[in-house]
Protein backbone atom coordinates (compact mmCIF):
# COMPACT_ATOMS: atom_id res chain seq x y z
CA UNK A 1 0.00 0.00 0.00
CA UNK A 2 3.13 2.48 -0.29
CA UNK A 3 1.98 3.53 -3.56
CA UNK A 4 -1.47 4.47 -2.60
CA UNK A 5 0.33 6.68 0.71
CA UNK A 6 2.86 8.39 -1.66
CA UNK A 7 -0.26 9.53 -3.44
CA UNK A 8 -2.93 10.62 -1.38
CA UNK A 9 0.02 11.94 1.26
CA UNK A 10 2.14 13.85 -1.06
CA UNK A 11 0.53 14.39 -4.57
CA UNK A 12 -0.88 17.70 -5.44
CA UNK A 13 -4.48 18.09 -3.74
CA UNK A 14 -5.76 19.82 -6.78
CA UNK A 15 -4.58 16.42 -8.97
CA UNK A 16 -6.00 14.25 -6.57
CA UNK A 17 -9.37 15.56 -6.50
CA UNK A 18 -9.53 15.37 -10.19
CA UNK A 19 -7.82 11.95 -10.11
CA UNK A 20 -10.85 10.97 -7.41
CA UNK A 21 -13.72 13.05 -8.18
CA UNK A 22 -13.87 12.25 -12.44
CA UNK A 23 -14.17 8.97 -12.16
CA UNK A 24 -16.77 9.24 -9.48
CA UNK A 25 -18.50 12.18 -11.68
CA UNK A 26 -19.01 9.60 -14.61
CA UNK A 27 -20.11 6.74 -12.33
CA UNK A 28 -22.83 8.99 -11.12
CA UNK A 29 -23.52 10.66 -14.11
CA UNK A 30 -23.72 7.11 -16.18
CA UNK A 31 -26.25 5.84 -13.49
CA UNK A 32 -28.03 9.09 -13.19
CA UNK A 33 -28.31 8.91 -17.42
CA UNK A 34 -29.20 5.02 -16.87
CA UNK A 35 -32.47 6.33 -14.25
CA UNK A 36 -32.87 9.30 -16.75
CA UNK A 37 -33.63 6.63 -19.55
CA UNK A 38 -35.29 4.59 -17.22
CA UNK A 39 -37.77 7.04 -16.61
CA UNK A 40 -37.93 8.30 -20.54
CA UNK A 41 -38.64 4.58 -21.65
CA UNK A 42 -41.10 3.89 -19.27
CA UNK A 43 -42.90 7.47 -19.44
CA UNK A 44 -43.63 7.03 -23.32
CA UNK A 45 -43.88 3.13 -23.39
CA UNK A 46 -46.34 2.82 -20.47
CA UNK A 47 -47.57 5.52 -19.60
CA UNK A 48 -47.52 8.90 -17.27
CA UNK A 49 -48.51 6.80 -14.02
CA UNK A 50 -45.63 4.29 -14.52
CA UNK A 51 -43.38 7.74 -14.02
CA UNK A 52 -45.39 8.02 -10.67
CA UNK A 53 -44.98 4.60 -9.81
CA UNK A 54 -41.18 4.32 -10.23
CA UNK A 55 -41.21 7.96 -8.27
CA UNK A 56 -42.77 6.19 -5.67
CA UNK A 57 -41.06 2.76 -5.36
CA UNK A 58 -37.02 3.97 -6.15
CA UNK A 59 -36.79 5.46 -2.80
CA UNK A 60 -38.16 2.36 -0.95
CA UNK A 61 -35.36 0.54 -2.34
CA UNK A 62 -32.65 2.97 -1.58
CA UNK A 63 -33.43 3.00 1.84
CA UNK A 64 -32.86 -0.44 1.97
CA UNK A 65 -29.69 -0.40 -0.02
CA UNK A 66 -28.63 2.45 2.22
CA UNK A 67 -28.10 0.21 4.76
CA UNK A 68 -25.05 -1.03 2.87
CA UNK A 69 -24.01 2.49 1.66
CA UNK A 70 -24.01 3.47 5.06
CA UNK A 71 -21.89 0.18 6.08
CA UNK A 72 -19.49 1.36 3.01
CA UNK A 73 -18.87 5.17 3.61
CA UNK A 74 -18.49 4.65 7.81
CA UNK A 75 -16.13 1.88 6.76
CA UNK A 76 -14.18 3.36 4.21
CA UNK A 77 -13.90 6.48 6.51
CA UNK A 78 -11.83 4.17 9.23
CA UNK A 79 -10.14 2.48 6.23
CA UNK A 80 -8.79 5.37 5.08
CA UNK A 81 -7.59 6.52 8.35
CA UNK A 82 -6.14 3.38 9.01
CA UNK A 83 -4.05 3.30 5.70
CA UNK A 84 -2.89 6.75 6.54
CA UNK A 85 -1.30 5.66 9.82
CA UNK A 86 -0.22 2.66 8.06
CA UNK A 87 -2.38 0.43 9.69
CA UNK A 88 -3.12 -2.73 7.39
CA UNK A 89 -4.38 -4.73 10.22
CA UNK A 90 -7.40 -2.74 10.82
CA UNK A 91 -8.05 -2.01 7.46
CA UNK A 92 -8.50 -5.63 6.76
CA UNK A 93 -10.86 -6.08 9.48
CA UNK A 94 -12.58 -3.39 8.49
CA UNK A 95 -13.17 -4.91 5.69
CA UNK A 96 -14.34 -8.04 6.68
CA UNK A 97 -16.96 -6.29 9.13
CA UNK A 98 -18.47 -4.67 6.40
CA UNK A 99 -18.94 -7.41 4.29
CA UNK A 100 -20.70 -9.51 7.26
CA UNK A 101 -22.57 -6.61 8.15
CA UNK A 102 -23.96 -5.64 4.98
CA UNK A 103 -25.12 -9.65 4.23
CA UNK A 104 -27.06 -9.51 7.37
CA UNK A 105 -28.69 -6.65 7.14
CA UNK A 106 -29.81 -6.32 4.01
CA UNK A 107 -31.32 -10.00 3.82
CA UNK A 108 -33.09 -8.82 6.91
CA UNK A 109 -34.54 -5.88 5.22
CA UNK A 110 -35.69 -7.26 2.10
CA UNK A 111 -37.28 -9.83 3.48
CA UNK A 112 -39.42 -7.36 5.63
CA UNK A 113 -39.69 -5.80 2.28
CA UNK A 114 -41.51 -8.20 0.86
CA UNK A 115 -43.75 -9.34 3.45
CA UNK A 116 -44.94 -6.10 3.91
CA UNK A 117 -45.05 -4.65 0.40
CA UNK A 118 -48.37 -3.36 -0.09
CA UNK A 119 -48.27 -0.82 3.68
CA UNK A 120 -45.14 0.11 2.63
CA UNK A 121 -46.09 1.36 -0.74
CA UNK A 122 -49.49 2.86 0.58
CA UNK A 123 -46.91 4.86 3.16
CA UNK A 124 -44.61 6.84 0.71
CA UNK A 125 -47.37 7.47 -2.01
CA UNK A 126 -48.90 4.41 -3.73
CA UNK A 127 -52.59 5.67 -3.64
CA UNK A 128 -55.04 5.35 -6.36
CA UNK A 129 -54.15 4.11 -9.95
CA UNK A 130 -50.42 4.36 -9.08
CA UNK A 131 -50.49 1.34 -6.79
CA UNK A 132 -51.06 -1.21 -9.13
CA UNK A 133 -48.42 -0.07 -11.56
CA UNK A 134 -46.29 0.40 -8.34
CA UNK A 135 -46.69 -2.56 -6.90
CA UNK A 136 -45.68 -5.02 -9.85
CA UNK A 137 -42.55 -2.94 -10.17
CA UNK A 138 -41.63 -3.48 -6.41
CA UNK A 139 -42.60 -6.79 -6.67
CA UNK A 140 -39.61 -7.75 -8.95
CA UNK A 141 -36.67 -5.43 -8.17
CA UNK A 142 -37.07 -6.09 -4.37
CA UNK A 143 -35.24 -9.09 -5.40
CA UNK A 144 -32.03 -7.10 -6.89
CA UNK A 145 -32.01 -4.97 -3.99
CA UNK A 146 -29.33 -7.36 -1.79
CA UNK A 147 -27.14 -6.70 -4.75
CA UNK A 148 -27.12 -3.10 -4.57
CA UNK A 149 -26.61 -3.19 -0.94
CA UNK A 150 -23.29 -4.93 -1.46
CA UNK A 151 -22.69 -2.98 -4.28
CA UNK A 152 -23.32 0.63 -2.41
CA UNK A 153 -21.05 -0.81 0.46
CA UNK A 154 -17.84 -1.89 -1.60
CA UNK A 155 -18.11 1.70 -3.76
CA UNK A 156 -16.82 3.96 -1.28
CA UNK A 157 -14.61 1.09 -0.29
CA UNK A 158 -12.33 0.73 -3.60
CA UNK A 159 -12.49 4.33 -3.50
CA UNK A 160 -10.55 4.09 -0.03
CA UNK A 161 -8.47 1.79 -1.05
CA UNK A 162 -7.13 4.85 -3.95
CA UNK A 163 -8.74 3.32 -6.99
CA UNK A 164 -11.61 5.09 -8.32
CA UNK A 165 -11.67 3.98 -11.69
CA UNK A 166 -12.54 0.47 -10.63
CA UNK A 167 -16.01 2.32 -8.62
CA UNK A 168 -16.64 4.31 -11.78
CA UNK A 169 -16.60 0.69 -14.00
CA UNK A 170 -18.60 -0.44 -11.19
CA UNK A 171 -21.58 1.88 -11.43
CA UNK A 172 -21.46 2.43 -15.34
CA UNK A 173 -22.07 -1.61 -15.80
CA UNK A 174 -25.28 -1.74 -14.53
CA UNK A 175 -26.33 1.56 -15.92
CA UNK A 176 -25.79 0.11 -19.34
CA UNK A 177 -26.70 -3.41 -18.99
CA UNK A 178 -30.18 -1.91 -17.75
CA UNK A 179 -30.59 0.81 -20.75
CA UNK A 180 -30.12 -2.13 -23.15
CA UNK A 181 -32.42 -4.56 -20.78
CA UNK A 182 -35.11 -1.93 -20.79
CA UNK A 183 -35.11 -1.84 -24.58
CA UNK A 184 -35.50 -5.90 -24.73
CA UNK A 185 -37.74 -6.01 -22.12
CA UNK A 186 -40.24 -3.28 -22.36
CA UNK A 187 -40.35 -2.14 -26.07
CA UNK A 188 -39.64 -5.62 -27.71
CA UNK A 189 -41.03 -8.32 -25.18
CA UNK A 190 -43.93 -5.36 -24.29
CA UNK A 191 -43.72 -7.10 -20.10
CA UNK A 192 -44.54 -3.52 -19.28
CA UNK A 193 -43.55 -2.43 -15.50
CA UNK A 194 -42.73 -6.36 -14.67
CA UNK A 195 -39.87 -6.28 -17.30
CA UNK A 196 -38.65 -2.80 -16.14
CA UNK A 197 -38.63 -4.13 -13.16
CA UNK A 198 -36.64 -7.34 -14.09
CA UNK A 199 -34.00 -5.25 -16.21
CA UNK A 200 -33.41 -2.88 -12.84
CA UNK A 201 -32.96 -5.56 -10.38
CA UNK A 202 -30.19 -7.75 -12.84
CA UNK A 203 -28.66 -4.55 -13.44
CA UNK A 204 -28.53 -4.15 -9.88
CA UNK A 205 -27.16 -8.02 -9.99
CA UNK A 206 -24.20 -7.27 -12.63
CA UNK A 207 -22.98 -4.40 -9.86
CA UNK A 208 -23.48 -6.82 -7.16
CA UNK A 209 -20.81 -9.03 -8.71
CA UNK A 210 -18.85 -7.03 -10.56
CA UNK A 211 -17.81 -5.51 -7.24
CA UNK A 212 -17.07 -9.23 -5.44
CA UNK A 213 -14.91 -9.97 -8.55
CA UNK A 214 -13.13 -7.14 -7.61
CA UNK A 215 -12.22 -7.72 -3.90
CA UNK A 216 -11.69 -11.46 -5.34
CA UNK A 217 -9.00 -10.28 -8.02
CA UNK A 218 -5.36 -9.21 -7.45
CA UNK A 219 -6.01 -6.05 -8.50
CA UNK A 220 -7.89 -5.14 -4.69
CA UNK A 221 -5.44 -4.33 -2.23
CA UNK A 222 -8.45 -5.36 0.52
CA UNK A 223 -9.00 -9.17 0.95
CA UNK A 224 -11.80 -11.05 1.49
CA UNK A 225 -10.85 -12.83 4.64
CA UNK A 226 -13.04 -15.41 6.25
CA UNK A 227 -11.67 -14.66 9.86
CA UNK A 228 -12.80 -10.69 9.44
CA UNK A 229 -16.09 -11.75 8.93
CA UNK A 230 -16.10 -12.39 13.19
CA UNK A 231 -17.75 -8.88 14.07
CA UNK A 232 -15.48 -6.43 16.43
CA UNK A 233 -17.58 -4.48 18.72
CA UNK A 234 -15.38 -1.45 18.37
CA UNK A 235 -15.35 -1.57 14.52
CA UNK A 236 -18.63 -2.21 14.24
CA UNK A 237 -19.50 0.54 16.75
CA UNK A 238 -17.44 3.38 14.50
CA UNK A 239 -19.14 2.01 11.42
CA UNK A 240 -22.59 2.17 12.53
CA UNK A 241 -21.75 5.51 14.02
CA UNK A 242 -20.03 7.06 10.99
CA UNK A 243 -22.42 5.06 8.52
CA UNK A 244 -25.39 5.93 10.44
CA UNK A 245 -25.17 9.47 9.35
CA UNK A 246 -25.50 8.27 5.59
CA UNK A 247 -28.35 5.73 6.56
CA UNK A 248 -29.99 8.92 8.20
CA UNK A 249 -29.53 10.95 5.59
CA UNK A 250 -31.44 8.38 3.10
CA UNK A 251 -34.05 7.84 5.59
CA UNK A 252 -34.95 11.47 5.89
CA UNK A 253 -35.19 11.35 2.37
CA UNK A 254 -37.57 8.66 2.49
CA UNK A 255 -39.49 10.10 5.28
CA UNK A 256 -38.90 13.24 2.94
CA UNK A 257 -40.14 11.07 -0.20
CA UNK A 258 -43.63 10.41 1.88
CA UNK A 259 -44.26 14.31 2.28
CA UNK A 260 -43.50 15.54 -0.93
CA UNK A 261 -45.55 12.86 -2.57
CA UNK A 262 -48.46 13.47 0.60
CA UNK A 263 -48.51 17.16 -0.66
CA UNK A 264 -47.85 16.48 -4.45
CA UNK A 265 -50.86 14.16 -4.49
CA UNK A 266 -52.93 16.44 -2.03
CA UNK A 267 -52.50 20.31 -3.87
CA UNK A 268 -51.39 18.86 -7.37
CA UNK A 269 -52.74 14.93 -7.72
CA UNK A 270 -51.15 12.41 -9.62
CA UNK A 271 -49.87 14.22 -12.60
CA UNK A 272 -47.52 16.39 -9.52
CA UNK A 273 -45.97 13.45 -8.71
CA UNK A 274 -45.04 12.90 -12.11
CA UNK A 275 -43.25 16.33 -12.60
CA UNK A 276 -41.56 15.30 -9.58
CA UNK A 277 -40.54 12.47 -10.86
CA UNK A 278 -38.96 14.16 -13.70
CA UNK A 279 -37.27 17.02 -11.75
CA UNK A 280 -35.69 14.36 -9.42
CA UNK A 281 -34.42 12.50 -12.43
CA UNK A 282 -32.86 15.50 -14.01
CA UNK A 283 -31.48 16.63 -10.25
CA UNK A 284 -29.81 13.19 -10.15
CA UNK A 285 -27.97 13.57 -13.10
CA UNK A 286 -27.37 17.63 -13.28
CA UNK A 287 -25.87 17.09 -10.09
CA UNK A 288 -23.58 14.27 -10.52
CA UNK A 289 -20.53 15.87 -10.95
CA UNK A 290 -21.40 18.03 -7.90
CA UNK A 291 -21.70 15.14 -5.92
CA UNK A 292 -18.56 13.40 -7.86
CA UNK A 293 -16.71 16.17 -6.03
CA UNK A 294 -17.83 15.18 -2.58
CA UNK A 295 -17.03 11.61 -3.59
CA UNK A 296 -13.44 12.29 -4.79
CA UNK A 297 -13.15 14.76 -1.32
CA UNK A 298 -14.01 11.58 1.00
CA UNK A 299 -10.08 9.06 0.74
CA UNK A 300 -8.35 12.39 0.27
CA UNK A 301 -9.33 14.15 3.02
CA UNK A 302 -9.37 11.04 5.21
CA UNK A 303 -6.10 9.39 4.62
CA UNK A 304 -4.50 12.86 5.37
CA UNK A 305 -6.77 13.35 8.04
CA UNK A 306 -5.12 10.07 9.56
CA UNK A 307 -1.94 10.72 8.44
CA UNK A 308 -2.13 14.37 10.61
CA UNK A 309 -1.63 16.72 7.66
CA UNK A 310 -4.06 19.10 8.64
CA UNK A 311 -2.52 21.58 5.61
CA UNK A 312 -3.62 19.30 3.59
CA UNK A 313 -6.85 18.57 4.73
CA UNK A 314 -7.70 22.65 4.59
CA UNK A 315 -6.43 22.73 1.20
CA UNK A 316 -8.47 19.65 0.24
CA UNK A 317 -11.20 21.66 1.49
CA UNK A 318 -11.05 24.72 0.17
CA UNK A 319 -10.17 23.05 -3.30
CA UNK A 320 -13.61 20.50 -3.15
CA UNK A 321 -15.60 23.69 -2.57
CA UNK A 322 -14.05 26.19 -4.90
CA UNK A 323 -14.43 23.36 -7.42
CA UNK A 324 -17.94 22.22 -7.05
CA UNK A 325 -19.63 25.42 -6.63
CA UNK A 326 -18.03 26.59 -10.14
CA UNK A 327 -19.80 23.48 -11.49
CA UNK A 328 -23.15 24.27 -9.71
CA UNK A 329 -23.04 27.60 -11.09
CA UNK A 330 -22.82 26.12 -14.40
CA UNK A 331 -25.18 23.34 -14.07
CA UNK A 332 -27.82 26.05 -12.96
CA UNK A 333 -27.40 28.63 -16.13
CA UNK A 334 -27.86 25.53 -18.17
CA UNK A 335 -31.29 24.71 -16.54
CA UNK A 336 -32.03 28.22 -17.24
CA UNK A 337 -31.34 28.00 -20.76
CA UNK A 338 -32.48 24.41 -21.20
CA UNK A 339 -35.45 23.80 -18.94
CA UNK A 340 -38.16 23.27 -21.71
CA UNK A 341 -36.09 21.06 -24.39
CA UNK A 342 -34.57 18.81 -20.97
CA UNK A 343 -38.48 18.34 -20.53
CA UNK A 344 -39.49 17.37 -24.13
CA UNK A 345 -36.99 14.23 -23.76
CA UNK A 346 -38.93 12.62 -21.17
CA UNK A 347 -42.51 13.23 -22.44
CA UNK A 348 -44.88 14.46 -24.60
CA UNK A 349 -48.27 15.16 -22.55
CA UNK A 350 -49.19 18.37 -22.50
CA UNK A 351 -49.83 19.28 -19.12
CA UNK A 352 -46.69 17.74 -17.95
CA UNK A 353 -45.09 20.00 -20.90
CA UNK A 354 -46.32 23.02 -19.04
CA UNK A 355 -46.17 22.31 -15.85
CA UNK A 356 -42.17 21.16 -15.02
CA UNK A 357 -40.15 23.53 -16.48
CA UNK A 358 -40.85 26.32 -14.12
CA UNK A 359 -40.98 23.80 -11.24
CA UNK A 360 -37.54 22.82 -11.84
CA UNK A 361 -36.09 26.17 -12.63
CA UNK A 362 -37.71 27.08 -8.81
CA UNK A 363 -36.13 23.59 -7.36
CA UNK A 364 -32.46 24.46 -8.68
CA UNK A 365 -32.68 28.07 -7.65
CA UNK A 366 -29.83 27.39 -5.19
CA UNK A 367 -27.57 25.19 -7.30
CA UNK A 368 -24.13 26.87 -6.77
CA UNK A 369 -24.06 26.97 -3.38
CA UNK A 370 -24.52 23.27 -2.38
CA UNK A 371 -21.45 22.16 -2.66
CA UNK A 372 -20.43 23.47 0.70
CA UNK A 373 -23.13 21.81 2.06
CA UNK A 374 -21.99 18.38 0.91
CA UNK A 375 -18.26 19.17 1.93
CA UNK A 376 -19.28 20.47 4.89
CA UNK A 377 -20.59 16.83 6.56
CA UNK A 378 -18.12 14.97 4.08
CA UNK A 379 -15.87 16.58 5.94
CA UNK A 380 -17.08 15.20 9.59
CA UNK A 381 -17.65 11.90 7.93
CA UNK A 382 -13.93 11.46 6.94
CA UNK A 383 -12.78 13.02 10.40
CA UNK A 384 -14.18 9.95 12.24
CA UNK A 385 -17.06 12.85 14.11
CA UNK A 386 -20.30 11.33 13.23
CA UNK A 387 -22.48 13.88 15.80
CA UNK A 388 -21.35 16.98 13.50
CA UNK A 389 -21.57 14.91 10.60
CA UNK A 390 -25.00 13.32 11.47
CA UNK A 391 -26.30 17.38 12.18
CA UNK A 392 -25.45 18.71 8.93
CA UNK A 393 -26.59 15.50 6.82
CA UNK A 394 -29.83 15.91 8.64
CA UNK A 395 -30.19 19.91 7.89
CA UNK A 396 -31.70 20.01 4.57
CA UNK A 397 -33.83 16.86 4.17
CA UNK A 398 -35.09 16.27 8.13
CA UNK A 399 -34.19 19.80 10.09
CA UNK A 400 -35.89 22.36 7.12
CA UNK A 401 -37.30 20.65 4.00
CA UNK A 402 -39.93 18.25 5.00
CA UNK A 403 -41.97 20.56 7.22
CA UNK A 404 -41.38 23.24 4.72
CA UNK A 405 -42.72 20.84 2.22
CA UNK A 406 -45.64 20.03 4.43
CA UNK A 407 -46.48 23.65 5.54
CA UNK A 408 -46.16 25.80 2.44
CA UNK A 409 -48.24 23.61 0.26
CA UNK A 410 -51.14 24.50 2.96
CA UNK A 411 -50.75 28.29 2.22
CA UNK A 412 -49.42 28.41 -1.38
CA UNK A 413 -50.52 25.53 -3.22
CA UNK A 414 -48.09 23.10 -5.10
CA UNK A 415 -46.18 26.02 -5.56
CA UNK A 416 -44.71 25.75 -1.73
CA UNK A 417 -43.41 22.34 -2.17
CA UNK A 418 -41.15 23.59 -5.07
CA UNK A 419 -39.98 26.74 -2.93
CA UNK A 420 -39.43 24.95 -0.08
CA UNK A 421 -36.00 23.29 -2.23
CA UNK A 422 -34.00 26.37 -2.57
CA UNK A 423 -35.05 28.04 0.85
CA UNK A 424 -33.72 24.43 2.28
CA UNK A 425 -30.70 24.93 0.78
CA UNK A 426 -30.29 28.42 1.79
CA UNK A 427 -30.86 27.84 5.04
CA UNK A 428 -28.96 24.72 5.39
CA UNK A 429 -25.99 26.07 3.57
CA UNK A 430 -25.45 29.13 5.59
CA UNK A 431 -25.24 26.45 8.73
CA UNK A 432 -22.86 24.57 7.44
CA UNK A 433 -20.21 27.06 6.43
CA UNK A 434 -20.56 28.45 10.32
CA UNK A 435 -20.30 24.65 11.79
CA UNK A 436 -16.96 24.39 8.99
CA UNK A 437 -15.37 27.38 9.93
CA UNK A 438 -15.32 26.73 13.71
CA UNK A 439 -13.78 23.00 12.99
CA UNK A 440 -11.49 24.34 10.98
CA UNK A 441 -10.45 27.23 13.59
CA UNK A 442 -10.15 24.53 16.20
CA UNK A 443 -8.74 21.50 14.94
CA UNK A 444 -6.65 22.21 11.63
CA UNK A 445 -4.60 25.24 12.73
Amino acid sequence: MAKLANELGTEKISKLLIKQAVPATIGILVMSLNMIIDTIFVGQWIGVLAIAAITVVLPIAFLISSIGMGIGIGGSSIISRALGAENSEKAFLTFGNQICLTVILAILFVTLGNVFSVPILNLFGAKGDILPIASEYFGVIIWGVPFLAFAMMGNPTIRAEGKPKFAMYAMMIPAVLNILLDIVFIKVFDWGMWGAGLATSIAYASCGLYILYFFLSSKSELKIIPKNFKLDFKIVREIVELGGVSVVRQGAISVLMIVLNYSLFTYGGEISIAVFGIINRVMMFALSPVLGVSQGFLPVAGFNIGAAKNDRVKETIKKSIYFGSIIGTIIFIGIVIFKEQIIWVFTNDATLLEKTPNAMLVVFLVTPIVTMQLIGSAYFQAAGKSVPALFLTLLKQGIFLIPLAYFLPMYYGVNGVWWSFPIADTLSTIITVIVLKREVDKNLQ
